[in-house]
Parts: C-alpha cells; structure tokens; sequence
C-alpha cells in the first residue's frame, strides 16, 4: 500500500512512518514542512529504506501537494500536519489557523482532484484519514468520558483550530463524496516528543536541576496514550475503518498533571541513582495556570476496541518506564534541541497577547 503522510517529521507522524516503513510494509511518502517541532533525526531509522520518501513542503502548497499525488499516486493520506501546542496557540493563533484549517482544507481540495481522477477500482479503495484531538470536545467534569457523538465545545485557540478543521473533513465527505474518517485521540507521550510538551519538559528539567513547572495546583487530569500504540490505531482506522465514521483513541490512563510528574520524579531517582538532584520532587515548582485550562479529558475508545480489534498495549507505568528510559539513552536527540531551539522557557501564560491588546 502507498500511503501520503502529512506531519510525518513530527512527533506522532515519525512514530506512523516508523510503523507503516519498517512493520506494516508500506511506502510512504512524508510530506512535512519541518516547521519548530519537526526533526528528521526521528525519521533516521527508515531514512535509507527503499519504501520511504521526503518531501519538504506545505500542506496549503497547491502546485507541490498536486503534483506529489500525481506523482506519488497513493493508495491513501494520512493527515498529521498541524500546529499542535496549546500555549503556542494561545500566544499567537494565527499560525494554527493557517495550517489547520486554511492547510487542511488546501489539502482536502488537493486530494478531492486527484481522487476523481482515479479509476474507479483505485477511487472505491482510496481514504482520506484525518488525525484530531480530545481537545475538540472542551473539557469534562469530574465523571464521564468523551464519546464519539460528544458535542464539540474547544476552548483553546488550538482546539478551535482542529474542531473546524474535522467539520471540513466532514463537509467535503457529505458535499463532494471524499472517502474520509477522522479519528480524536487522548494526549500523547513517548520517544522523540519535542520537549514543549509536559512530559519531556519535565524529564529534561529534571536532568539539568531546574524547576519543574506544574500549572496551578497540579489538579488538572489527561488521558494518557502512548504514541507507538497511537501509530498502530492510526494504522488500523486507516486500514479497517468504515468510510464516514469517527473513532476516539485513548489510553485509559488517566493521572492528574501533579501526579504524573511525581512519577516522572520517582523513575528518575531509581534511573539515575547517583544524580545530584535527587530527589528529583523537590524540584516540582507550581506556576501560575494556562488561561482557559480544561479541567479534565477521558476518552470512550469502546468503538475502536469493538469494531476493529485495538486495544493499546502500554499502561501509563509501563509506557512512562519506556519513554523515561529513551531519554536518558538519547541525549544525542534532544540535546540540539534544548541548547539551540527550546530550553524549557515558559509559554502561553497570555502575558504577550494582554500587552499587545493593551497596546492597540
């Protein structure tokens, strides 16, 4: 199978092109930008594969996305490009409105041509596989989990971003016929995640003795879902999914921020027994919260789990002990990152927007 990869420079899209070159036995072409987030050293283990292909380039890019169909011609695209930070969106927005939504829909305008140009046997058989987010749904009480058919409520910049790029995908199935499905998933961690996001950036503060920040009083809860066992859901909805439908993918693994990064804490200590910062708790320092912060997110992934079989393999204690471990053993992956491009500094607390309101 011939399989367009959107994003596929990024965190959870180097994980899709890992499994879909080296496991599943596809080729792939990685369409990816190589914006901030984006590193080619998490491609490096297929990079030399026959199966495998880069192209630099921007999803909202009409005459390059155009001819890399014709060129290409796969079988199915696989759509992860996005700006995917909330404190980034919260910021500056504009960007996630650029390639979420205006990208997206580039790019479904892109694959809507080309797959009325496809024979018909080619035509039934092609997909067009939207990857989104929890984040779509807002934010939950202390009960309950979001389902499939759970209203659309996005708080953030980001999670606007991403419900109107899904209704998109939505329209262009309902309006022109495109063969689509869209998947949301819970928060996801594991090896090669840029360390903007919780999880490297406490490990990493961690490593080097600094303050761990934990947003407000650590309260708030996510569900975790390990990203390898992401990839191969996104393999499965790509392959058996029914055309039209949507199927939320979660780890059942919730954990307040709080205590996740305790646990963080304590598996260093137990790694790096001859640290200098342990214990490594001590360092946890709350922060003034994230403007519009959810309060908590929980997936219902019982429609995958029912229908195509998936189920994930990592529990949260399982998959932490994983990617902790990667970590310590792949300072060649994140040390350019942390001393050149993003050291850990804080972002999103509204504070540039408010002065640049005040200002106008």
């Amino acid at each position: 199978m011939k399989i367009l990869v959107t994003g596929g420079a990024g965190f959870i899209g180097s994980a899709v092109c890992r499994l879909l070159v080296a496991e599943a036995g596809a080729s792939v072409l990685n369409i990816d930008k190589l914006t901030y987030a984006a590193n080619p050293a998490s491609l490096r283990a297929i990079e030399l594969s026959p199966n495998y292909a880069f192209l630099q380039a921007d999803i909202g890019d009409r005459p390059a996305i155009d001819k890399a169909l014709r060129d290409f011609a796969p079988d199915a695209v696989l759509h992860l490009a996005a700006e995917s930070h909330v404190d980034r969106s919260i910021d500056g927005p504009m960007p996630f409105i650029d390639t979420n939504v205006r990208g997206t829909c580039a790019l479904l305008e892109a694959a809507l041509v080309y797959w009325r140009a496809l024979p018909a046997e080619s035509a039934r058989r092609f997909r067009f596989h939207h990857v989104s987010t929890d984040e779509v749904f807002g934010s939950l009480g202390p009960t309950g989990r979001f389902s499939e058919t759970s209203p659309y409520r996005p708080n953030s910049p980001y999670a606007a971003s991403k419900a109107a790029s899904d209704h998109f995908v939505r329209a262009w199935r309902e309006t022109y016929g495109l063969p689509t499905l869209v998947s949301n998933c819970s928060n996801n961690y594991g090896p090669c995640q840029f360390p903007e996001k919780l999880i490297p950036l406490a490990i990493l503060k961690a490593l080097h003795g600094e303050p761990i920040p934990v947003y407000g009083a650590g309260d708030n809860v996510r569900d975790w879902l390990y990203v390898e066992d992401h990839a191969r859901a996104l393999h499965t909805v790509l392959m058996q999914g029914a055309i039209g439908e949507d199927y939320n993918i979660g780890g059942d693994a919730e954990r307040t921020n709080l205590d996740l990064v305790r646990t963080i804490c304590r598996l260093l200590d137990e790694m790096l027994p001859h640290s200098p910062h342990r214990p490594h708790e001590r360092l946890v320092t709350f922060v003034a919260d994230r403007p519009g912060h959810d309060r908590r997110y929980a997936m219902d992934a019982g429609k995958i789990a029912r229908d195509l079989g998936w189920r994930p393999r990592e529990s949260l204690d399982s998959g932490l002990r994983k990617t902790v471990a990667w970590y310590l053993e792949n300072r060649w992956w994140w040390e350019p990152i942390w001393s050149r491009r993003y050291g850990g500094e804080r972002l999103g607390d509204g504070a540039g927007r408010a002065a640049a309101a005040g200002a106008s």
